[in-house]
């Protein structure tokens, strides 16, 4: 047993910023693998495997349910141990909330933050999805209620490396801890409404593809709501893993952005005034 989440570091110079790493559920820092060898020669990289997942396994204390603050508490406590105090921040898919929970704990932590396939309202399909999943979790296998959603959010016949890279990493998830990640549901509803709704005071991007189904619409509203501060950039002809389907593109994007950091930190400064 370990009281730590396993984290791994990729030191580019004692000098240079820190980008730390948030999958998505049900994945692990193995979902990063292409945006290694794009951002390890110009950042400092934190890649962390969240409860349960990857390598982070029986972790203590146990819980028998998750919230969203047990999660953050554990990144942080990672975090801390890796002796980061500030750095950009890049989350998939679900760890976009967690990524906002996060900022609402240490918003000075926060350089910048970047979110993949991000999740910003919760739609009657998600809604559908979490209580109908909790309920066939009494009746079938918690493999077919994963992998049923994953077709749900990638159903394309050019989604299916994504969808394949995600079932992979799935495979270390145990039924118990896959039903307690799916309980999550409980305070979801109300994370995402408060985060929608909470002033931006950091710097983001939004990147999702146009094939982004369940997500692109509440992405494009909450970068309206939210810019200048928020910037939303669609890749054409993608899913909701992007950063898989197209890692140079997506990387390119990344990097392009983040070269403008001091315009974007201006932006901040304006806007926090305000």
């Amino acid at each position: 047993m370990q009281n730590l989440l396993h984290y791994t570091t990729h030191l580019a110079d004692p000098n240079a910023d820190w980008m730390i790493f948030i999958h998505g559920a049900g994945g692990s820092s193995l979902t990063w693998k292409y945006q290694i060898e794009g951002f390890a020669p110009h950042y400092n990289l934190l890649l962390i495997d969240m409860r349960d997942h990857g390598y982070s396994k029986d972790l203590v204390p146990k819980y028998r349910t998750y919230n969203f603050d047990i999660i953050t508490d554990d990144l942080l406590r990672a975090i801390d141990h890796a002796g980061v105090t500030t750095a950009h921040f890049i989350a998939l898919s679900l760890g976009s909330i967690i990524l906002q929970k996060l900022s609402d704990r240490r918003p000075g932590m926060m350089k910048t933050m970047i979110m993949c396939g991000g999740v910003f309202k919760a739609d009657w399909r998600i809604s559908t999805f979490a209580h109908f999943g909790k309920f066939l979790s009494y009746f079938v296998p918690f493999r077919w209620i994963y992998d049923g959603f994953i077709l749900i959010v990638m159903p394309r016949r050019n989604h299916a490396f994504s969808r394949k890279q995600y079932r992979k990493q799935s495979l270390k998830l145990k039924p118990g801890e896959f039903l307690k990640w799916l309980g999550l549901y409980k305070d979801f509803f109300s994370v995402v409404r408060k985060f929608f709704n909470t002033k931006l005071i950091t710097p983001s991007l939004l990147v999702n593809g146009s094939q982004d189904h369940v997500f692109l619409d509440a992405a494009k509203r909450y970068a309206n709501k939210h810019a200048p501060l928020a910037e939303l950039v669609v890749m054409e002809g993608k899913g909701h893993l992007c950063n898989l389907e197209d890692r140079k593109m997506f990387n390119k994007i990344v990097l392009d952005w983040l070269d403008g950091a001091d315009a974007i930190s201006s932006k901040a400064s304006v806007v926090n005034d305000d």
